[in-house]
């Protein structure tokens, strides 16, 4: 199955909140390897615990899951960030992605929305509560555009089909939405993405966003 290769490690200063979430992680066949409470306890689990994802809520006693998510994603084997949140503002979001979290939901997503992201984020995907994809979209063009970065000439040589999938990776495009629209399979534009990562010396899927719209390639 392939949810056992999720190991999740859930942060949230509601005992109710955060055993539910657990809850329905274990229920759905992914290993919950820690709960904490606080940003402090998180950090010092994590690295015996080694959670290949986190589900980080945004406000806990003692620093903020922005704070916490750059902690988290420093460590000597990161976990990918989920958070999940309260607030839906731009400012939170943009913060969380800027600090490196790889997908952004409000508590108000339903149960198979969490699964779902909590699947997709482990395997590097960009997700979001829908509205704000379009918000961090705008933003990484603004910034392209402020820094007046065009096409690196020295670039890798990525092949047509890697620039075709990055393309649409870049329009914010799910990958199975990309797959639809090429006509092949789910796993082909994993591959496809992780070869390019690999080739880009990226880590995750919004840098590989911020990396295309740098080179023009959400026109």
């Amino acid at each position: 199955m392939e949810s056992e290769a999720v190991r999740v490690l859930v942060v949230d200063d509601h005992p109710m909140w955060r055993d539910a979430v657990a809850r329905d992680l274990e229920e759905a066949g992914f290993a919950v390897v820690g709960t904490a409470g606080d940003g402090a306890k998180a950090l010092r689990i994590a690295p015996a615990a080694r959670p290949t994802l986190a589900v980080v809520d945004l406000n806990l006693p003692d620093m903020t899951g922005v704070e916490l998510t750059s902690g988290l994603v420093a460590l000597d084997e990161p976990p990918r960030v989920l958070v999940l949140s309260a607030s839906g503002a731009g400012d939170d979001v943009l913060a969380a992605v800027k600090a490196g979290a790889t997908g952004y939901l409000v508590k108000s997503a339903g149960r198979e929305e969490l699964l779902d992201a909590v699947r997709r984020v482990n395997t590097g995907e960009a997700v979001y509560t829908p509205g704000l994809a379009g918000l961090v979209l705008g933003e990484y063009r603004r910034l392209s555009s402020t820094a007046g970065t065009g096409p690196d000439k020295g670039a890798p040589v990525l092949t047509p089909r890697e620039t075709e999938v990055l393309r649409l990776v870049a329009k914010g495009l799910a990958y199975k939405q990309i797959a639809r629209r090429l006509s092949i399979a789910h796993r082909t534009v994993q591959n496809h993405v992780q070869n390019t990562l690999t080739k880009l010396h990226l880590h995750n899927r919004v840098e590989l966003v911020r990396y295309a719209i740098d080179q023009g390639l959400d026109e």
